[in-house]
């Protein structure tokens, strides 16, 4: 018999072994996970793995601090910085009710539009990475000249979503950030 003081030691070993094991097993090419003591547990953070892409560097506290792959322009953080670029991965089976790329996106409509209802919203044409899949596309723009300039655009990687995002706070920033945030999906791969 395990003495009761001896259960948080082995619960905690063995979370440890089991993720281990999880995050030694390749999840997909293009996914990578990263484990940290978060006391008392053990977090997982998986995300899209991003090409380098010349002028910018990943952000590794705020990456942590997203549950994303941030990526920062050099010179800036991801905090400061006028554009950034995020992309994360979503567990298709941990997410209830979005079971197809559709609804995730779907979804994420209806979250722009209940944070400014007057937020215009564009599909654009799809971006394709490196490995020929096609990304749907979408900007979401205030229709005054105050807030975010954001792109979305949703992949599928086995059983997650992906979803790489450009974040601006002007229309000049995104758009100065839009040919590295195409660059950053060309190369995914």
């Amino acid at each position: 018999m395990i003495p009761p003081r001896m259960f948080g030691r082995l619960r905690s070993v063995l979370s440890i072994m089991l993720l281990s094991l999880i995050s030694a097993a390749p999840l997909h090419a293009a996914l990578e996970t990263q484990t940290l003591r978060c006391e008392p547990q053990i977090c997982v953070y998986v995300w899209p793995r991003l090409p380098a892409v010349q002028g910018w560097h990943h952000e590794h506290d705020s990456s942590y601090l997203y549950g994303a792959n941030a990526q920062a322009p050099d010179g800036q953080t991801f905090a400061t910085a006028d554009a950034v670029i995020y992309a994360r991965a979503v567990y298709r089976a941990g997410v209830p009710g979005l079971a197809t790329l559709q609804q995730l996106i779907d979804n994420d409509r209806r979250q722009f539009i209940e944070q400014d209802a007057d937020v215009i919203i564009r599909e654009l044409k799809p971006l394709i990475n490196a490995d020929g899949q096609r990304l749907r596309s979408f900007s979401y723009f205030p229709q005054l000249q105050h807030g975010s300039y954001e792109q979305l655009s949703y992949g599928e990687e086995g059983e997650y979503f992906i979803v790489v995002t450009l974040s601006a706070r002007s229309r000049q920033g995104y758009h100065q950030a839009l040919p590295a945030y195409r660059r950053f999906i060309k190369a995914y791969r």
